[in-house]
């Protein structure tokens, strides 16, 4: 094969659909029409003498020469764009883009408003698309597209994808201000004894970190009511008198509305890492945006 009839956005498309499996999703990715797409895998069938993807009921099948081509291909074209990026200027205020991250309710209250007023400052042309996290196919997501950046614990991302630890998160306890049984300290007795707000993201669940930790102690606590979310538990505290044990960035902003109080037990915390897949790793904008959103959540204002 004479390899000078092979431009780069031959095999970018390539290696595009080999991550994709399909056309339509690969169109998308590359921003071309289908019959765009499906012109160049014409071409590359006839360069490379093999049908390299084979028409299938959920998509497209690889043949083993294009199993054998996919992991050699990406890492070049990987490289070449490293090259790029290293030798070109990045200037943040030109792009245009529209990037999906996805996180939990509790990581889009604590980032998002911060990350949108840098964006809004530095990156004005960059839109960004929220997503509520789905771990089962985060890896899915990200390899089509749908997702560009994750927040998550550690221990729920793909072991395939690239991750980048932020923050560590504690619990603290909140209640209302003027709560009868509580003033600016909460001993262990008090919080077994008061009614308790706790966050069940699938829905309808009454245990957590916390039942683990009094357990061992020998106490438990009484739930009273379980939320989909941390969002709206703040709200349910400041005007009940229910108490609640959420993640510090949650309190944060509620000075005043809530008092925050130190857990009468130790109660294990979590991380929160940023999760991406190698297809953006080298890319200018995504390397820029992860480096941002470090540094804004590593600030001593933002750390626990």
């Amino acid at each position: 094969m004479d390899i000078e009839q092979l431009d780069l956005n031959l095999l970018v498309t390539l290696d595009t659909l080999l991550a994709e499996r399909n056309v339509t999703h690969a169109a998308r990715r590359l921003n071309l029409s289908q019959p765009a797409i499906s012109a160049r895998l014409t071409r590359l069938r006839d360069l490379l003498g093999d049908p390299l993807l084979l028409p299938s009921q959920r998509g497209m099948i690889p043949t083993e020469r294009a199993l054998d081509l996919q992991a050699p291909l990406h890492d070049a074209i990987e490289a070449v764009r490293s090259v790029i990026a290293e030798t070109s200027p990045f200037d943040p205020t030109q792009i245009e883009a529209t990037i999906a991250i996805a996180a939990s309710d509790y990581v889009q209250y604590s980032v998002l408003i911060p990350l949108a007023q840098i964006i809004r400052a530095e990156a004005p042309g960059i839109r960004i698309a929220w997503r509520t996290i789905d771990t089962a196919r985060l890896e899915e997501q990200m390899v089509r597209g749908e997702v560009n950046l994750a927040l998550t614990t550690p221990d729920t991302a793909p072991e395939t994808l690239h991750m980048r630890k932020l923050y560590h998160e504690s619990y603290v306890t909140i209640a209302r201000p003027n709560h009868p049984a509580i003033h600016g300290q909460i001993d262990l007795e008090t919080f077994c004894d008061l009614g308790h707000v706790i966050v069940s993201p699938e829905g309808g669940g009454f245990y957590g970190p916390a039942d683990d930790a009094l357990k061992v102690l020998g106490h438990e606590r009484r739930i009273l009511l379980s939320a989909p979310g941390f969002l709206v538990v703040p709200e349910i505290v400041a005007q009940s008198d229910m108490i609640a044990l959420v993640p510090g960035r949650v309190a944060a902003n509620r000075h005043g509305r809530l008092q925050i109080l130190p857990p009468p037990l130790p109660v294990p915390g979590f991380d929160i890492a940023l999760v991406w897949h190698d297809r953006t790793t080298t890319h200018p904008l995504h390397r820029w945006l992860r480096e941002r959103i470090y540094k804004l959540l590593r600030a001593p204002e933002l750390a626990s």
